[in-house]
């Protein structure tokens, strides 16, 4: 699982936003916290909203959720500080010996679970070095994952950046250097949400396809590739799909 923040704003930018003013108190930037599976591109999870600790603990307590609380999992992400506390929170346990007390600090974290943050070191605008830590697990851990990822060798943030460009490709109020931004914030939201989770079952992605018996490539979705959709779904029946409602 990979997890990263893409920026965009609501209305106009932070830096032009006025405090004493009621009225801009919507406007500004909007970060989209996501959460993807890299061996299926599927998005986990996505949340858009202020770049804070508590949006970052809401889309690791989602993630945690839809995965049915599993910790054989390879985090990984760039060195925002604020994913080390949500993880450690959501996947640690208390000793019983302090049991008592909700200080995160003291929760253990599973052996299993294994998360990396890669940092990039630029100089003039230009990447120069790419340095990767081991936060919870070990290295052992990590290259043990490593070696059975079907799509990667090193940590990396690479599959959820992607991402990223593929979404600021759907969505125009995302366009950088645009008149088509949002001018409301819970409109931003449930488009977000939209071309969001629509791409997950509606959108072939080509690194994604496989070729059949008789050598044609067939094209797959995230949802297929996670074993969530047989086929590749229209807008129209994924609009019509019954939704259900899901219980934190």
């Amino acid at each position: 699982m990979q997890v990263d923040e893409k920026w965009s704003f609501v209305a106009k930018k932070e830096k032009q936003c006025d405090a004493d003013d009621p009225r801009d108190g919507d406007f500004g930037d909007c970060w989209d916290h996501v959460a993807l599976d890299a061996e299926s591109r599927l998005v986990l999870s996505v949340l858009p909203g202020e770049r804070t600790a508590a949006t970052a603990e809401q889309l690791i307590r989602e993630v945690h959720r839809r995965t049915g609380g599993r910790t054989d999992l390879l985090i990984t992400s760039d060195a925002y500080p604020a994913y080390e506390p949500a993880i450690r929170s959501l996947y640690g346990t208390l000793p019983e010996a302090t049991a008592s007390t909700s200080d995160a600090a003291d929760r253990e974290m599973p052996s299993d679970l294994c998360y990396a943050t890669v940092r990039k070191q630029r100089e003039g605008g230009r990447v120069v070095a790419v340095v990767h830590a081991v936060v919870f697990g070990t290295l052992i851990l990590l290259e043990q994952m490593l070696s059975r990822s079907t799509v990667s060798t090193n940590p990396n943030t690479s599959f959820v950046e992607r991402n990223n460009g593929t979404d600021r490709r759907r969505n125009g109020r995302k366009h950088r250097k645009t008149y088509g931004f949002s001018k409301d914030r819970s409109v931003h939201a449930a488009v977000t949400f939209f071309v969001t989770y629509s791409y997950n079952f509606c959108w072939p992605v080509r690194t994604l396809r496989v070729k059949d018996a008789e050598g044609r490539w067939k094209h797959r979705t995230p949802a297929m590739v996670a074993g969530l959709a047989d086929h590749v779904w229209s807008l129209r029946e994924w609009l019509s799909f019954p939704a259900r409602t899901c219980q934190s």
